[in-house]
């Protein structure tokens, strides 16, 4: 199985830090921009079902992790997901780059509500939206 991945799109760096999970389903690639949380990953073989599309879990793993870092980013603290609603609108196969931008529309002292899309090239492939209960930060040992 070939893993190698071409260089990222223009402004996007490896992201690192992001725990176990998301770094064996990576990797992920961020670029900083105004409003938007702006993440992408190279679709590889790992990342399909049998027809060589990108898994439905996969999209929903990245749109999801892309919405828990446009609320840190919006509201200084982590948060996790107490609501998740996804809707797939197209397909990604493997070899393209799934890009996803998310912003938070509205954060309290409590919850954060998050939309999202993913995209390759001009169609979207799946939107969602969630709610995420901020947590409290913990103080590093």
């Amino acid at each position: 199985m070939d893993e190698a991945i071409p260089p990222p799109p223009e402004g996007f760096v490896a992201s690192t830090g992001r725990g176990e999970f998301s770094s064996r389903n990576g990797p992920y690639f961020h670029r900083a921009s105004g409003e938007l949380t702006e993440q992408a990953f190279f679709a590889l073989p790992r990342h399909a079902n049998g027809l060589g599309l990108v898994h439905g879990g996969m999209l929903t793993a990245f749109l999801d992790g892309l919405m828990g870092a446009a609320t840190f980013r919006a509201a200084r603290r982590p948060g996790v997901t107490i609501h998740l609603s996804v809707d797939f609108l197209h397909m990604a196969r493997v070899g393209e780059w799934v890009m996803g931008e998310a912003k938070i529309t509205r954060h309290t002292a409590d919850v954060a509500f998050a939309e999202a899309r993913a995209y390759v090239g001009s169609r979207d492939v799946v939107r969602g939206s969630g709610i995420f209960k901020l947590m409290q930060n913990r103080p590093r040992p």
